[in-house]
């Protein structure tokens, strides 16, 4: 190394005092200070692409091969912020896709829609119910079938009370075990079986105090049979742990069941031949009453029956004509207990207890007193 000034074959070609060294050593200053953002530094200082491929003729080493790569400008390298994806995400996708709605119901006709008419009831709303509103009547009579077997039980009160009085037992604890489980089942309330087992008993004491006490204590033994069971019921009702509204359902279904089987020990405390012909009275209404007729023809149609069936029936026991009478007053209170068995839509079992039961045990009482007065 000397301090002479380089002489070679580009000697003369600069003008005196001139380092064509100078820019490239600066170029290159600044090229390592941007290479750090610039992946070609060198390429940004050289503006004549001629002088720079002179220059580069200078150097012993490798060089940058400068005509093989395009000029990069500062816009091109600056720092370009990310843009949304060509793509939309898939919550964006979702997102703009329709919702999937349920079908829709067809709209509904103004006013509530409702089948015909059943008795297997309704877990919403009662067939009774449907019925008024429809406006149509809850009722359903028994038929044919449950007439048949009140006709039945009623002959058998007729032949057993012309026997006696124990006779008349047996079909009468039938009538009254009936009738305790018709009426709770024309309620709705079952099983209630402690409810059945409490009216069959008033029953079946009314029945021991009257074979006890005899007919001519025959009021006095319902009636106070029938006080003791109402408060019987009551004290058991207190005792319950249900609601205080089903408490008094239970205790006034309690109460009348109770007293329907009390009361049908009317045929017991009245006279036999009374019983004869009032028990044919009402098999003989019943079954007229369960004709395909209209409802005011049938009845009339029954009543008429009834009666003519007392004067027949009178006429071999000694009632006579009076038995007309006695038999329409106990077929007016068999169909009044017909009727409560045929309300509210009631069920096949209702038909067959209460529809039974019920027309024989409304007209004890008519028995009873219409044979006191006539006899």
């Amino acid at each position: 190394m000397t301090d002479q000034p380089y002489e070679g074959p580009y000697e003369g070609q600069y003008p005196q005092g001139y380092d064509p060294y100078q820019q490239q050593r600066h170029q290159a200053q600044q090229g390592r200070h941007s290479r750090q953002g610039q992946a070609w530094p060198g390429n940004q200082a050289y503006e004549d692409p001629q002088a720079a491929q002179q220059y580069t003729q200078q150097w012993q080493g490798q060089t940058w091969e400068t005509q093989a790569h395009a000029p990069v400008s500062a816009a091109e390298t600056a720092y370009v912020p990310q843009q949304a994806p060509a793509y939309p995400s898939y919550e964006a996708y979702e997102a703009r896709q329709p919702q999937a709605r349920p079908p829709q119901p067809p709209a509904s006709e103004e006013g509530p829609a409702y089948g015909p008419a059943t008795v297997v009831g309704n877990a919403r709303v009662t067939d009774a119910q449907r019925a008024r509103l429809e406006g149509r009547s809850p009722i359903i009579e028994p038929g044919m079938q449950p007439a048949a077997l009140t006709a039945l039980l009623g002959l058998l009160l007729s032949g057993t009370a012309a026997i006696g009085s124990y006779a008349l037992l047996v079909p009468l604890v039938v009538l009254q075990a009936v009738t305790a489980a018709g009426w709770f089942r024309l309620n709705g309330m079952w099983p209630a079986r402690q409810g059945i087992a409490l009216a069959f008993a008033g029953g079946l004491t009314a029945d021991a105090v009257l074979l006890v006490a005899g007919r001519e204590h025959g009021p006095a033994a319902i009636l106070g049979t029938l006080g003791v069971w109402v408060l019987l019921a009551l004290v058991l009702q207190l005792r319950s742990h249900a609601d205080p509204d089903e408490r008094m359902y239970g205790l006034m279904a309690s109460v009348a069941s109770a007293a329907l089987a009390i009361v049908a020990a009317g045929h017991l405390a009245a006279e036999p031949e009374a019983v004869t012909v009032g028990a044919v009275a009402v098999a003989i209404a019943l079954l007229a009453r369960a004709l395909p007729l209209p409802t005011p023809a049938s009845v009339i149609v029954s009543l008429l029956a009834a009666a003519g069936a007392g004067i027949a029936v009178g006429g071999m026991t000694g009632v006579g004509a009076d038995g007309a009478m006695l038999g329409l007053g106990a077929a007016v209170c068999a169909l009044i207990g017909h009727r409560v068995a045929s309300y509210d839509y009631p069920s096949k079992f209702v038909h067959f207890t209460a529809g039974v039961a019920l027309p024989l045990a409304a007209a004890a009482p008519a028995v009873y007193v219409l044979g006191r007065a006539l006899g």
